[in-house]
């Protein structure tokens, strides 16, 4: 599987271009800090094996970044100070994906299943809670935190100054645009947050999904990655010419384009991006709620 490599710092692919359920991780040499493994399994029991892992950080606390985390159980783990507490309780770690709400209790019993055998989750206390502008010292590899919520609260980026690299995270450049459809997600917090990003001194760009790796100017890229979130707002808007109850809204596939399955998953991201936008849009007076329907003010 290809790997990309600068200087100390190696990106090592997931399957599948690093697709959900998968990401890209990266390895800074030396430090042997790890961060977000759940990129190749092989090739993370042979990094462990041959290289040597001492440190794991998380960009954030969603399952596709921790898949293999238990290959590190004995190896402290880092993570941004307002998402450690997912990591700390099964039921937590659902409830931050509004699992506790009567539309989704039904998927609950089933990711508890899911997050055991599939993404091997288990309990963890962080060993340290990373907070926003720290600057660390990873022999002699200078790396600055990047505080940057809204995909998650306390999702991070990391920059290498010295580099002239991003790790971006789920900030992850792709046609599909943002994530913020948690319960602590955000899209303000996303817009803001995707301005700090962008204006970085950076030559490289880390993402954790699909193509990966970018060079130079991507302010081009930022562009189409954010005016995703215009346009379901756009169609989401003109949806409501008439009144629509949310399961009106899920129907017209505004995130997906089109019914994909398995069906009960993308419902429920679909309806998690969708309430996202519709608290939003009341919040700036452009559409209220008259029981079960959503209306144009």
């Amino acid at each position: 599987m290809e790997e990309t490599k600068i200087g100390p710092i190696q990106m090592l692919r997931g399957p599948n271009k690093g697709k959900y359920p998968h990401c890209h991780s990266l390895y800074i040499e030396g430090a042997g800090v790890l961060i977000d493994p759940a990129s190749d399994r092989e090739r993370l029991v042979r990094l462990r094996e041959e290289e040597g892992v001492r440190m794991i950080w998380l960009t954030h606390w969603h399952e596709d970044h921790l898949m293999h985390w238990d290959l590190f159980s004995d190896v402290p783990l880092w993570i941004g100070r307002l998402d450690a507490p997912p990591l700390l309780d099964m039921e937590t770690f659902l409830d931050w994906y509004n699992m506790d709400r009567p539309t989704n209790l039904h998927l609950r019993d089933m990711w508890r299943s899911i997050l055991k055998e599939q993404f091997h989750y288990m309990p963890r206390t962080p060993d340290r809670l990373l907070d926003d502008g720290e600057m660390i010292d990873l022999n002699g590899i200078r790396v600055k935190v990047i505080h940057s919520p809204g995909h998650t609260p306390g999702h991070l980026a990391f920059w290498f100054p010295d580099h002239e690299i991003v790790f971006l995270g789920d900030y992850d450049l792709t046609p599909f645009g943002p994530w913020y459809g948690d319960r602590h997600s955000s899209i303000n917090q996303t817009l803001a947050s995707a301005e700090i990003l962008r204006n970085l001194p950076a030559s490289t760009w880390f993402t954790c999904h699909e193509t990966g790796i970018f060079y130079g100017d991507t302010q081009a890229l930022w562009d189409r990655y954010l005016a995703v979130i215009d346009r379901r707002e756009e169609r989401l808007l003109e949806y409501l010419g008439s009144p629509r109850t949310m399961e009106d809204i899920i129907g017209q596939w505004i995130v997906y384009g089109k019914p994909r399955e398995p069906k009960d998953y993308f419902i429920f991201g679909e309806r998690s991006i969708m309430d996202k936008h519709l608290e939003r849009l009341k919040g700036h007076r452009k559409i209220y709620q008259d029981g079960a329907y959503y209306c144009i003010r």
